[in-house]
């Protein structure tokens, strides 16, 4: 499996892109950021994308994948999945002709761009040549993490998360993970803040790793940019054997 980080980050800054990640060259996981890290021939592979929440730091490049797509003369399409509550939220506070147009009906409701599919939490799933499970996280608003795999080496992506529980008992005794990507949004002197908002801190991500599959290792993302190197300190104080802050525009094969 092989996972390109096309953004890294809980929202955008100079040179920092928000969270997004294409696997196999045609897979989204979370489309935060798309058009501003792909080119257009690169953008018209896409053929799924994986959406853990409706945040706009996690679907914002969509919105703009869309519209790359329906201007293309290849008939390109794009199949969002997620659970209910966040497909039940693109559909009528994203697509919706007032903030971005429907897609779902350009340029035909017969072929349309984008296409939806709604994922059954707690089950596996094919998406395209990957398996997922969709687990729900605890977050601000309907969310989820998601155990991903090609039938040999997986993942587990958390999304937005505070502390949780479900997703990584579902992770339990699954062969083949090869890595945990966690978010880590805010650093330990906004602990209310992150509480509130149901994020991660270093001091967090510390506690959680008790709860976590042993021994994989874990690949943070979802940093704010203006807190990066404060976010970088603290984790380095945890375990630097085990948990590292992913590369912007990386390319990991597991």
């Amino acid at each position: 499996m092989k996972i390109r980080v096309l953004g890294a980050f809980g929202g955008e800054g100079l040179g920092h892109r928000p969270s997004s990640f294409l696997v196999n060259d045609k897979i989204l996981i979370d489309g935060g950021s798309v058009t501003g890290a792909l080119t257009v021939p690169q953008q018209l592979a896409i053929e799924h994308a994986i959406v853990s929440h409706a945040h706009l730091d996690h679907v914002a490049g969509l919105v703009y994948l869309t519209e790359t797509l329906a201007f293309c003369e290849v008939g390109a399409a794009v199949t969002i999945s997620s659970i209910d509550p966040v497909i039940t939220t693109l559909r009528g506070s994203v697509f919706n002709n007032v903030l971005w147009p429907d897609f779902s009906k350009i340029p035909h409701p017969d072929v349309p761009v984008v296409k939806f599919r709604t994922l059954i939490e707690d089950v596996e799933q094919r998406v395209s040549d990957l398996w997922v499970t969709p687990v729900a996280v605890s977050h601000s608003v309907p969310a989820a993490g998601f155990v991903i795999h090609d039938g040999s080496t997986g993942v587990i992506y958390s999304g937005d998360t505070g502390p949780t529980e479900a997703l990584w008992q579902t992770a339990r005794g699954l062969r083949g993970l090869r890595a945990i990507i966690l978010e880590c949004a805010f650093p330990n002197r906004l602990g209310p803040l992150a509480q509130v908002a149901k994020h991660m801190t270093p001091a967090l991500i510390r506690r959680e790793l008790d709860k976590l599959p042993p021994d994989l290792p874990v690949w943070i993302f979802h940093v704010k940019p203006q807190f990066h190197e404060e976010i970088g300190e603290e984790l380095a104080h945890i375990d630097s054997s085990r948990v590292s802050i992913l590369e912007q525009d990386r390319t990991y094969t597991i």
